[in-house]
């Protein structure tokens, strides 16, 4: 069941039809839009211009609409969370899922983060309007 702050229709409309386990690929203005997720996955561009619409802001209305998992995240060069997933897990550490449980984040380097975007399961990509670099996101939708 849907419920929270989003009002883009078509966003909706992929929500509702991704179920349990399904992945929701958040990336920003620099990620390969047309080429890193199955061409199977909706594509949802809300990147109007720089900054518009910024990841944090996806991910909170997302959280708030659907019970959020797991969070992977694109690792910077150095193997570290950049300044955008810094900020995403402090704006997200009191959403839970399931049976009260918080939301489980893990990195991935570059190009093991492409690949695991690419798999079958992702059936959704969201484009921001976020132009710090690594601010990549793969959501796993859980049960409320």
């Amino acid at each position: 069941m849907i419920n929270g702050p989003i009002l883009h229709p078509p966003l909706l409309y992929a929500l509702a039809t991704a179920g349990h386990g399904a992945k929701v690929l958040v990336a920003d203005a620099l990620y390969p839009h047309a080429t890193g997720a199955p061409a199977s996955a909706s594509r949802v561009y809300l990147n109007l211009c720089e900054g518009m619409v910024p990841a944090q802001a996806v991910m909170d209305a997302l959280a708030q609409s659907v019970a959020v998992e797991a969070i992977t995240f694109m690792s910077t060069a150095e193997g570290e969370a950049s300044e955008t997933v810094v900020a995403c897990q402090q704006c997200l550490e009191g959403h839970r899922h399931g049976n009260g449980q918080a939301i489980a984040w893990s990195g991935l380097e570059r190009w093991a983060f492409y690949d695991a975007c690419r798999a079958p399961d992702v059936c959704l990509l969201i484009a921001t309007g976020e132009r710090r670099p690594y601010s990549n996101f793969l959501l796993t939708i859980g049960v409320p």
